[in-house]
């Protein structure tokens, strides 16, 4: 069975979102999908789309995780990308088993997560 993988991160300005989200992850959108929708493809049928929707702005969870087997580090590298632009973490955490994430906020106070493997490893959870 194929899976795909198409989130939504509901806003109030999508104007003000789209500029965000585009800082946010370093590119503009891979399309509009109509005057409302906005989608960025992340990887191979792994998607996030912004959309109007302000009765239900601010409720968003979204996070992501970066364990590239050919960059030992791809989670650092994002979150330094990310302050390069100008958008600062609103928390970063390291769990127990190691695992890092670090969440940021958009304007609407929807939560993009971006979690990482412990450091020196590139398998998700390990210890």
């Amino acid at each position: 069975m194929a899976l795909a993988l198409f989130a939504g991160i509901p806003v109030s300005d999508y104007p003000r979102a789209i500029a965000w989200y585009e800082r946010f992850l370093g590119e503009p959108a891979t399309f509009e999908a109509h005057e409302t929708e906005s989608v960025w493809e992340l990887a191979g049928d792994r998607s996030v789309y912004v959309v109007l929707k302000p009765e239900d702005a601010g409720h968003g969870l979204v996070t992501i995780f970066l364990d590239d087997v050919d960059d030992l580090d791809a989670f650092e590298a994002f979150v330094e990308a990310v302050t390069s632009r100008g958008i600062e973490p609103d928390q970063r955490e390291t769990y127990g088993n190691g695992v890092r994430k670090t969440t940021y906020l958009d304007p609407d106070g929807n939560e993009f997560g971006v979690g990482g493997p412990p450091v020196g490893t590139n398998e998700p959870g390990a210890q």
